[in-house]
């Protein structure tokens, strides 16, 4: 028996209990986990409160993130006793998630933990940070460089943000950061952001086609009017790595960044990203990650705690990452 946060749907409601489960009610897969720290995210937001029509099929157990130890494997690359880390395939979503002490996935979905890098502190990464290293990858793929200038990371405060910070930081850029949140300054300053933008600056749809050249690069979290004017003020040949949306889904912009600066705008998908770029990503985290800021932004949870936590999140109430101890829940 293990302990699992299971969401139930009756009408139009989602609620969550933790509950006593048993391996035959684990999902299909052929690696069997035994989980010691998930994490929340902004779609674990949405899982657990039934929203974004992510989860159809109830009961369920979220947590798109987790980290742990193989229990059992009939799986070629795994055996009892590997470290194991697995975000994305929509596992937390259609898959049975990392909100339960035990796991039953894909050998496919699964990469070894890398050397150096707790279970804890791969979760203190989770999606957020991951999909935060693809951006940065991205961005070096299209020629950033720490010489070639000022690289700006919006909803700096969130997730996303905090570890593409320091990340960037820790590379050697200058990093900018835009933020609505005035008590998180000194947290981002920290992070290693040296230049803080009220996000009200950018918000604000531009009247111009093309502003002043400021940026090299964007990490940009928030979508919306603020990524559009993000991309009339890159520098000339400068890349907008798009990795979430929390201003919104719409792009009103116009081709003319495109056409005159040869700027790029590269999405970033985490869910479905090939295996090969997850490993290389997470011994990037491991290597290009400075540890002690990853401690400076984590905040620790049970799984009881959760269902509070996902509303929190959706309100912009989450700084940084949280961590959730499903072992000792």
């Amino acid at each position: 028996m293990f302990k699992a946060l299971v969401l139930t749907k009756t009408e139009d409601a989602v609620s969550a209990s933790i509950e006593e489960l048993d391996d035959s009610q684990l999902p299909e897969g052929d690696v069997v986990v035994s989980v010691e720290y998930s994490t929340l995210n902004y779609k674990d937001g949405l899982v657990l409160n039934g929203l974004g029509g992510l989860t159809r099929d109830y009961p369920h157990v979220g947590g798109i993130d987790f980290a742990g130890t193989v229990e059992s494997s009939s799986h070629a690359d795994f055996k009892a006793g590997d470290k194991v880390v697995l975000t994305g395939w929509r596992v937390g979503e259609i898959h049975w998630g990392g909100y339960g002490q035990k796991a039953r996935v894909s050998g496919d979905w699964l990469v070894p933990l890398p050397d150096g890098l707790s279970a804890r502190q791969a979760m203190a990464v989770g999606t957020a940070g991951f999909t935060a290293m693809l951006g940065v990858m991205a961005l070096e793929d299209h020629g950033l460089t720490p010489e070639k200038g000022e690289v700006l990371v919006t909803g700096a405060a969130g997730g996303v943000g905090s570890v593409a910070a320091a990340i960037l930081a820790n590379l050697g850029y200058d990093v900018a950061g835009s933020t609505g949140r005035a008590d998180t300054h000194d947290y981002l300053r920290e992070m290693g952001v040296k230049n803080i933008i009220d996000r009200a600056e950018l918000a604000e749809a531009s009247k111009r086609p093309l502003e002043k050249e400021l940026w090299a690069g964007c990490i940009d979290a928030v979508g919306g009017t603020t990524l559009a004017r993000v991309l009339a003020q890159l520098k000339y040949g400068g890349s907008a790595a798009a990795i979430g949306l929390a201003g919104g889904n719409k792009l009103d912009a116009t081709v003319i960044p495109f056409l005159l600066r040869g700027v790029n705008l590269l999405g970033i998908d985490s869910v479905m990203c090939p295996k090969e770029k997850r490993i290389t990503a997470w011994q990037r985290i491991a290597r290009d990650l400075p540890m002690e800021k990853l401690d400076g932004m984590v905040s620790e949870a049970k799984l009881a705690d959760l269902p509070q936590l996902g509303k929190d999140i959706l309100a912009g109430q989450v700084r940084g990452r949280v961590v959730v101890d499903v072992a000792g829940s």
